[in-house]
Parts: C-alpha cells; structure tokens; sequence
C-alpha cells in the first residue's frame, strides 16, 4: 500500500506544485519527501517561514516561467545555431534574474537566508546588453552590424529603383493592363496584364490569375534590378546568421552562470511555492524536537477547509498509543489522518495546520492501515487485506517509527478479531514505536485502560442530537452509544433493560426447546443454571476489594457492588463515584485485606453516620439521621 496515497501526502504535493511556476519546480513538488534529520526538516521549514515572511510583505516575487531554456540547453549541447525566439527566451529570464535578485535586496531587512539568496545568482548583465543591442521588436535590428545596416539600405534602395520602373512600364502600356498598379508576385514585382495582350509586354511569366484573365509579367526592363536585390537579400541573410551564431557563442559562454541562475530560479520558485501553500492553509510552522513525542493543538486536516472541528492529540510522554473509540462517521479515521498528514508535513518541511505550539518528532516512517483494501484482481478479502497490509508495516516498523491503524481487528468474527488485534497492540508495545489506532471493540478499550503506554480516547457524540461532535478526547474510552440511539429512537423500555442485562452484566438466558418452540428463562430466576456460564466481570467485584481506576491508575477500595449498568462504587481519595467495571482492575481482594467479619462503615462511613447508625441500633430518637450514598 502506498502510505503516502492513504494520508492524502500526494494531493498536498498536487498542490503545492499548483502554486508553483515554471515546471522545473512543480515535479521538484511532487517528488517531496520527509526529511530524516531534525536539521534538515527543521532547515526546511524555516526556508518555507522566511519566505512567507518575505511574501506577506512584498507580495508575489517574480519567477521566471523558463518553459523553453531546457530546450536551449539542448541546442546549445549540440553546437545549433539559435533562432531570433530562442534568445528571446534567454533575455527573458536574464531580465526575470534582475527583477528576482532586486525582489529580495528590498526584503534583506526581514532577514533570513532567502532574501539574500538573490547575491547568490550570477550577474550576467553584459550579455542582457548585447542581446538588446542586436534584437529589437523580436528581430534581428539593422543595426546590429554596420554590414547589415548597409545591406538593409541597398535593398531599400534597389526595391525603390524597382517600383518606380515597374510603375513607368504600367503607365506606358496601360491599355494591355488589367490594373494600374503593380503587384508584387513571388517576391518579384509584376505587370498585371490582360491574357490577350500578354505578348505585347516582354518579360517572364511568373503566375496566372484564378481565372486565367490576367497575366502577371515581370518586365525584362527589371530583371536585371530585381536578380540584384535577390543577391542582396541572400547577403543579408547570411549577415542574420552570423549575427545568431555569434549570439549563441556569447550565450553558450555564459552557459555556467545561466545554469546557476536556473537552479537558483528553481529553488525560489519551490520555496515560495511552499510559502504560497501556507498562505493558503493557513497553516504555520511548528517545533520539531528530539523528544519521542507528538504534541498536537488545534490541528485540522488541511483538506476539509478551515471550518474543520480542531483536534488536540499528544503522544509520548510515558504514552506509547492511543486507542481511539466511538461511534461511526465521528471522525476517528480523520484524527489518525490529520497525525499522520501533519508528521509528514511537518518533516518534509511544509507547514501545518496547527497551533504553533504544537511538537513532533522525526519519524524513520509512517505507517499505516487505513480504509477498505478489498483487492478483486488479487481476490483478498477485506480482512485478508488489511492483515497483509499490517504483516507488512510490523516488519518495517522500529522504535523510530509512527503506526496508525484504523479499525483494528474488523472484518472478521468478532472474538478471532479482539484477539489478534490485540495481539497486535502487545507487538506494537515491545517494538516500542508510537502508534495510534481506532477500534470498536469494548475489550481492547479494557485492554488500553489496564495497559502501561496505552491510553484510551474517543470522539465526542451528542446524545440530543444523535450527531457526532468530530471532537477527539484523550482519556476516555468512547461508546457505541447504540442503547442511547435505540431508547431515542423508541425501543421500548423492556428490552432496552434487557439489552443494558446482556451487555454490561453478562446475563444470557438458558433456553430449553420444546418441539419448535424455545422457552427461555433468565439464569437469575432459573432453578439449575448452566454450569459453563461464567461469572459476569462486573459481578467478581465485592466490597472492600482494593483496584486500580484507569486512565490515571488511581488507587480506590470498592464500596458498593456493580449496579445493572456494571458500574461499580469506588472510594478514590475520600471520594466516592461510580466506575464502569472495565476501567478497573483488582490489585487485592477483601478477602486478602480483612478479616470475614470486618465493619467496612470504619472505610466508607463519616464518624457522624457511624454514630447515627450506633444509637438508631439501641434507640428511636427524633432527627437522628443516616445519609446513604447513592
């Protein structure tokens, strides 16, 4: 799988060379790739902020298209003379040159290695000068040798001396004539006469009229006059070429200095091109650090326009991956997108669409798992995709490395699906690489919530609505929210009950089948239960026992047993709260803690109640009160 595609890394390139200019610097665009230094993204990145800078200041600079110099170069590689358009083209960008290198002189003052980029292009203004003395108005000028000049002048002059005796030939015989003036044909200057007088004017045929009612005949009168401008014009002709090869020696002289001036040209051109992508986004420059961390605030997929819900993600720090729950279309697969988009960014030193507070790392790659890989022409199913597609990254994968995997474990049965993707999880854990995936699967959130390095987060989802909030929160675990979305959608209350039975406590119901019919009876009521139905985890808490509450691993004791939702009552720090079962883990049992016929009120009660409770036992006395956590 190309990683770059899947991130969406190429259609940010595709960009980026839309804002350049000549075509040099668009494929220098799209063949970006991350740095592997801190130096060189950080070097990178500051090249793409001092030329923002310069950019807001001064507006666009002024790139040279340089559409034909490549072709040039060619010619002059093969010793070709160089057409009147061709040093054209070349003074053209030696004039670009000035106006580029005068750009960045009046930007110094913002500083920066950019605006001083321009003393590095050479000064090749001796040859501008000569092309401009030798060309005017896209042609060779008559000035350009003093030979030429008076070439040019002899041809004018025989060309006069040639109309005004074609003239005098017209009126002398205007009777054979079909016009009274002379027609220039071939280059020549002709007669126009009447077809059946053409044998009363001496001269050579030189063409027919459409319809053959005209002659036009060049006098012999001229003949001579006109084979004299014919040799002029051959003269002239060859003083042209001399003068082009004479330019394209001085141009292939200054071959070195315009090569530099290309590259230099190229350069700018990509590197404004990435301040103008900037400019764009809005995005800015963010730290890079050595420190094996993502720290991400307000950052936005840069392509879902600037009303994108912002995202704050943090990685490191005692925090190897984040396992990112909720419900579908709630954009977890845009947050594990918007990661990776931004380490690649970042590294191949564009900017990101993020607080500027914001850090990453260098990373050796990015990998990834994202999105519907069904193959038909290789016949792999979507499941059979996705683990080629993770085998894959697992053995490029190092410690340097940044994983990103969405939907876990999906595409096949349920229980194999937990099971290898956690699995996976513990491999991503020993290669000790930064990873980040999604999942729906509940025991996965336990697994991250028990795990050291993993953490839990979820997309936002508002329940009045039933939309998602594309909010990611870090250290929660998120829910399916289908028993929310059933109730608000009118399931009736028995079997939503029943569902939050199955769901949370683990209660299956026993069924006998009598016949075609199956009667089934819950196992609370049922006389002689199965005796392979396991105990539900909510239910293997009892009072007193000692737990860790994940994501914080804070330290509680249980004061009240799981309740129909499987959330159990926790003391943490003289606070008490209701925890659902899979955030916990027990460290000890009661039993291991206590003896069988320990008072816990001595634990859970204040001395006022513990009072209360001991003169209610010996006697009734009015407004002695007892308060009951709920």
């Amino acid at each position: 799988m190309n990683h770059f595609e899947t991130l969406e890394f190429d259609t940010i390139l595709n960009q980026l060379a839309d804002f350049a200019v000549s075509t040099a610097a668009k494929e220098r665009c799209k063949a970006v790739t991350p740095a592997a230094t801190i130096a060189d993204a950080t070097r990178l990145a500051n090249q793409t902020s001092e030329a923002r800078r310069i950019l807001e200041h001064q507006g666009n600079p002024p790139i040279a298209l340089m559409t034909d110099l490549d072709k040039i170069l060619v010619l002059l590689g093969v010793d070709a003379m160089l057409t009147v358009d061709d040093i054209n083209n070349v003074a053209a960008f030696i004039v670009a040159c000035g106006r580029i290198k005068a750009y960045l002189k009046k930007a110094e003052f913002i500083g920066g290695e950019i605006a001083f980029y321009g003393n590095s292009m050479a000064d090749i203004s001796d040859l501008d000068e000569e092309i401009n003395r030798c060309l005017r108005n896209g042609q060779i000028d008559d000035r350009a040798t003093p030979k030429l000049h008076d070439l040019r002048r002899g041809m004018e002059r025989k060309s006069e001396q040639i109309k005004a005796k074609a003239e005098a030939l017209l009126k002398a015989n205007k009777a054979y004539c079909a016009e009274n003036y002379v027609v220039v044909r071939g280059g020549r200057y002709t007669i126009p006469v009447q077809r059946k007088f053409k044998n009363k004017i001496q001269g050579v045929l030189v063409e027919m009229s459409n319809t053959g009612g005209t002659c036009f005949i060049e006098p012999a009168a001229i003949a001579k006059l006109q084979d004299e401008l014919a040799l002029l014009k051959i003269e002239e002709e060859n003083e042209v070429r001399t003068i082009l090869y004479t330019l394209t020696a001085l141009i292939d002289s200054h071959l070195p200095s315009i090569k530099i001036n290309m590259e230099g040209m190229e350069v700018l051109d990509f590197v404004f091109a990435k301040a103008k992508l900037s400019l764009h986004m809005k995005a800015g420059q963010i730290r890079l650090t050595e420190e094996r961390e993502i720290r991400l605030l307000s950052a936005k997929h840069p392509l879902l326009g600037h009303d994108a819900v912002a995202l704050d993600f943090a990685l490191g720090g005692g925090v190897q991956g984040v396992v990112i729950t909720g419900p579908n279309t709630g954009g977890k697969t845009v947050a594990i997108k918007t990661v990776g988009l931004a380490s690649l960014m970042a590294q191949s030193g564009l900017h990101v669409v993020a607080d500027g507070r914001s850090s990453m790392c260098i990373f050796d790659g990015v990998w990834c798992d994202i999105g519907d890989g069904q193959s038909i022409s290789q016949n792999l199913s979507t499941f059979s995709s996705h683990m080629t597609n993770i085998i894959d990254v697992l053995g490029q994968a190092t410690d340097k490395s940044l994983i990103l995997f969405d939907e876990l474990g999906s595409g096949t049965d349920p229980a194999e699906g937990m099971g290898i993707a956690t699995a996976i999880l513990e491999e991503l854990l020993v290669k000790g690489c930064l990873f980040t995936v999604t999942t729906h699967y509940p025991e996965i959130k336990d697994f991250a919530a028990s795990t050291n390095g993993l953490v839990n987060a979820r997309m936002a989802f508002n329940r009045d609505s039933l939309m998602p909030l594309y909010k990611l929160e870090i250290g929660e675990a998120g829910e399916s929210c289908a028993l929310h979305i059933a109730q608000r959608l009118g399931m009736p209350t028995h079997i939503l009950e029943r569902a939050r039975e199955i769901t949370y406590m683990g209660i299956i119901p026993a069924a006998q089948k009598t016949g075609n019919i199956i009667h089934v009876t819950p196992l609370e009521v049922a006389s002689e239960p199965e005796k392979d139905v396991k105990m539900p985890r909510s239910q293997s808490f009892n009072i007193g026992d000692s737990v860790l509450v994940y994501p914080k691993r804070n330290v509680g004791i249980i004061y009240q047993r799981a309740n129909g939702k499987g959330e159990l009552g926790v003391q943490i720090k003289g606070s008490k709260q209701l925890v659902n079962h899979k955030r916990v883990k027990l460290i000890a049992a009661a039993d291991q803690l206590y003896p069988d016929d320990y008072d816990f009120s001595i634990v859970f009660d204040t001395v006022e109640n513990r009072k209360a409770r001991r003169l209610m036992d010996k006697r009734h006395v009015e407004g002695n009160t007892v308060f009951v956590d709920k």
